[in-house]
């Protein structure tokens, strides 16, 4: 790609910290943006991330969320606090709310004469909070696959070439059937093909940081650049993201009288987060020094869950590339 999403600007401010010890000092400050965040309690905003036509003639409005909290994950049922309207209130939204900003999270397929009317999300989170987004087909609300890339922080601003804009969403399959049974604490072994066409091009930022920061970060290491970016803010307000392709496996819905789902569901390996976790050592793509792993040559992936209840979950799968991303869903039906 010809511009790096401020990687440059990144890359400087790293290896300064590297290179100017003396400035630890003054990072020992709490920041105010540190004294305004929060584990748990809070609630979670909603978001209609815009529309697009489908080759059938059909029309997908586009809706993620921010839940405000850095580690609680909130379970809201179908129903009085989380539905949709006018019409059906069930229109395949989550239950299960991961933390942070989750961008482009599901669609919902909606007639080519949908004009100017407007489907609601309305949900209430356990702290009593009630947040609603709005999806209409306003022309500013329009949206294409360089909008999606250039939103989740996969582009620079106002970058493209004409490798990124031919880029293809992974493709994603489950292998076998989509709705399995287990006992709770029984492992579920299940796999996963995919596959994408290399675009964009993912990158390793140590290596980058090491070509471009000179003799300060020449012998630098993935713990020095994290030990410094801990005490260092933010250097941009907006999300940046690592390219590369990854698997991720989550939460969709719990059972409806279930809270705390975060806390049963175990999978095996830790799944890389498909959240805007920024910090340097999450398991993000949005995480300064996270680097994806290399995936099996034949593209199958092999993941285990546990459940420590039982009832029925909805299992969500997502494969991103950096820049685009297909899902795949899995319901388990857990017995006692």
């Amino acid at each position: 790609m010809k511009t790096d999403k401020f990687l440059n600007s990144i890359v400087v401010l790293v290896t300064m910290s590297l290179a100017l010890v003396s400035t630890i000092a003054t990072a020992e400050q709490p920041y105010s943006y540190a004294r305004n965040t929060y584990s748990s309690g809070q609630h979670t905003e909603v978001a209609y991330e815009g529309w697009r036509e489908n080759e059938d003639g059909t029309i997908s409005l586009t809706f993620g969320y921010f839940n405000h909290n850095w580690e609680e994950e909130l379970d809201i049922p179908i129903g009085e606090n989380n539905f949709f309207s006018p019409g059906q209130a069930d229109l395949g939204q989550p239950t299960h709310f991961l933390p942070r900003r989750n961008r482009f999270t599901f669609e919902v397929v909606v007639p080519g004469d949908f004009g100017d009317k407007e489907l609601v999300w309305e949900v209430t989170s356990p702290n009593g909070l009630t947040r609603k987004a709005y999806g209409t087909l306003r022309e500013d609300y329009k949206i294409d696959n360089v909008i999606i890339m250039s939103e989740t922080g996969s582009l620079g601003a106002g970058s493209s070439d004409p490798e990124i804009r031919a880029n293809i969403p992974p493709s994603v399959a489950l292998i076998g059937d989509e709705i399995r049974t287990v006992s709770v604490g029984q492992p579920l072994r299940f796999q996963t093909r995919v596959s994408d066409d290399g675009v964009p091009k993912p990158f390793n930022p140590m290596e980058r940081i090491r070509r471009l920061g000179g003799a300060a970060a020449a012998l630098a290491t993935p713990e020095t650049v994290r030990q410094r970016m801990m005490m260092m803010p933010p250097p941009k307000p907006t999300v940046a993201k690592n390219n590369g392709l990854y698997l991720s496996w989550n939460v969709y819905r719990a059972p409806e009288s279930m809270t705390g789902a975060q806390d049963v569901v175990h999978f095996d390996p830790p799944q890389v987060k498909p959240w805007e976790d920024t910090r340097p050592s999450a398991n993000s793509p949005w995480s300064w020094l996270w680097v994806p792993q290399p995936l099996p040559a034949d593209g199958v992936v092999e993941v285990t869950v546990s459940f420590d209840e039982p009832g029925t979950y909805l299992l969500w799968g997502r494969a991103d590339d950096g820049g685009l991303y297909s899902d795949e869903y899995l319901t388990v039906n857990v017995r006692p």
